[in-house]
């Protein structure tokens, strides 16, 4: 590489040299040959020819200004209008001062007075011009993003570095732009299609955010940074942005999530601002709709408590401050309602917070790649419950337990969870496994590989929220599970919303012509179970039957495995 980049630098540049006089043409060429290689033109209209002609090789033109025809101005005009001519640069020869200024204008680079007495000086403004318009050439391309034309990060960083200099009483927004579910806008329509919307939204940022004094850059493959003096409302702006994006995207919903933090001091650190900003964007990472958050003391707080919780993650599981718990599942296909299995859940009893939501910490592990850590811990102590019940009782109950998107992609997956069986002596039949439908839209061919080794080896899976994803039904009839458990979301509204309740029918409909079972979680009253019932749901989980039970307490569901024992 050095050496290539070696060569390239000892090659002879090419010089146009544009003067009507011949005399003129001949002393120029021969002050710069010995260095050059020079072409020569003696009017307007012949360099242009050779400038279109030799765009990409020409280093250097020294342009008179007064000639016949096309005179130097309007060769100067005619570069400036091609974005590929003007890039090369100008060196105007004239002996008025006056045409200095006009010529400046137009985009010369230079001047060189006639006559032409001090060949040495002029050689060597020859040599730094060249060189310095070939260094703006290499920084430019390394300035801006390559597809949507923004800036680069380091860039981003200088400029925003240098706006706090000149305006340090300016109060600014750092605001973190990203683009929901990218990934599955790329899987579902082609690259090309992905990178027209980021283009159509960098498009939108250069002509809004200039406007303001903003700067903006594309971070990474769908995230957005925006520096911009402080505005006291987005709310019009990021409805216009949804609106440009929508013109463009065709049939496609596109929803953003929008990170807002607002610098008062400018002595915190520009990537600080921008972390917060991060933050707070990462909170509508749920949501379906565009979201936008301001970080305040709220948000800081709970970032706090975050950091807390993920300090302690690790002592927490020597301890075992996690508890695990198990929400029966009820068949529900014969005359009453009897035990066939049940759901794994976690919480976290903290000796100083008291109960943690599992709403808390899951996400936040997920965030951090602490998912891992606590899912092996569940699927163990799942295991060592099922071992006890089987020893005490000679009977036990599969258990479902929760196999998340990092472990799908974990290539020790499969001799982990045999592992976990075999040590407890227990059979594949034993543990359920639920793999999330988005799961399986996030690399479906490198899941569905892993599902299909784990169904080899015995074990069942279940697609966990059915219905909340992005699943299309080509890619339903390729998915090797055992049974779909519906989402909860529509569940709770089969009563008082007949459109949820006509979902439901479709989905169970769908499980059927797949033939795997249905499960319907969060059935909390009579009417969801009777309605779910006479729709063909075939199993049943939730607070309408029993809430999640610690160990003691379920133990006493195996001894009647009917309903209200």
């Amino acid at each position: 590489m050095q050496d290539m980049f070696n060569k390239y630098l000892s090659l002879r540049r090419k010089i146009l040299v544009v003067d009507d006089e011949l005399i003129n043409r001949e002393v120029l060429g021969n002050i710069i040959n010995s260095d050059y290689d020079v072409l020569f033109a003696a009017d307007g209209d012949e360099a242009l020819k050779i400038i279109r002609k030799e765009e990409q090789t020409l280093s250097l033109i020294m342009l008179d200004l007064i000639m016949p025809h096309i005179d130097g101005y309007e060769v100067l005009r005619s570069m400036q209008n091609s974005p590929n001519l003007k890039r090369i640069p100008v060196i105007v020869l004239t002996a008025d001062k006056s045409a200095e200024i006009k010529s400046l204008e137009l985009g010369a680079a230079d001047f060189i007075s006639k006559p032409y007495d001090m060949p040495e000086v002029i050689l060597a403004r020859v040599r730094r011009l060249i060189q310095l318009a070939e260094s703006y050439a290499m920084l430019n391309r390394t300035e801006f993003d390559a597809l949507t034309g923004l800036y680069n990060i380091e860039f981003f960083w200088e400029y925003c570095s240098r706006y706090d200099i000149f305006f340090p009483h300016v109060q600014t927004d750092c605001i973190v732009i990203n683009i929901n579910k990218f990934h599955i806008l790329n899987e579902l329509h082609g690259r090309e299609y992905g990178d027209m919307i980021l283009k159509t939204i960098s498009s939108f940022l250069q002509n809004t955010v200039a406007k303001k004094d903003g700067f903006a850059c594309r971070r990474s493959d769908d995230t957005f940074y925006v520096y911009i003096p402080h505005q006291p409302d987005y709310e019009q702006m990021i409805s216009d942005l949804e609106s440009y994006i929508q013109s463009a995207a065709g049939n496609a919903r596109i929803s953003l999530r929008i990170g807002i933090y607002t610098r008062t001091d400018h002595s915190e650190p520009i990537n600080s601002g921008f972390e917060n900003a991060n933050t707070a964007c990462s909170r509508g990472r749920s949501s379906y709709k565009t979201v936008i958050t301001k970080y305040d003391n709220a948000l800081h707080e709970k970032e706090l408590y975050n950091e807390r919780l993920l300090q302690e993650t690790d002592k927490a599981l020597q301890e075992k401050q996690f508890r695990v718990c198990f929400q029966p599942k009820y068949k529900i296909t014969g005359a009453v309602p009897t035990l066939t299995s049940a759901e794994a859940l976690i919480r976290w009893q903290h000796p100083t917070l008291g109960m943690i939501s599992p709403g808390t910490f899951i996400p936040l592990f997920e965030e951090n790649g602490l998912i891992h850590k606590l899912d092996h811990y569940v699927w163990d102590e799942t295991a060592a419950n099922i071992r006890a019940w089987k020893d005490k009782y000679g009977t036990s109950v599969p258990v479902s337990v929760n196999v998340s998107r990092m472990d799908i992609y974990d290539p020790n997956l499969e001799q982990e969870l045999l592992g976990i069986v075999h040590a407890h002596n227990l059979t594949t039949s034993d543990l359920l496994l639920e793999v999330t439908e988005s799961a399986y839209t996030d690399n479906s061919k490198q899941i569905i590989r892993t599902v299909e080794a784990l169904r080899a080896d015995g074990f069942r899976v279940e697609m966990d929220d059915f219905g909340s994803g992005y699943s299309s039904l080509n890619m339903l009839s390729d998915l090797p599970i055992d049974a779909l458990k519906l989402d909860m979301g529509f569940v709770r509204n089969i009563c008082v919303n007949e459109k949820d309740m006509k979902m439901v029918n479709l989905m169970i409909d769908i499980a059927k012509y797949l033939e795997v079972s249905v499960i319907a979680e969060g059935v909390e009253t009579e009417e969801q179970y009777l309605r779910l019932r006479n729709a063909g749901c075939d199993i049943i989980q939730g607070y309408y039957f029993s809430k999640p039970l610690f160990p003691d307490d379920f133990e006493k569901l195996l001894v009647n495995k009917e309903w209200k024992c």
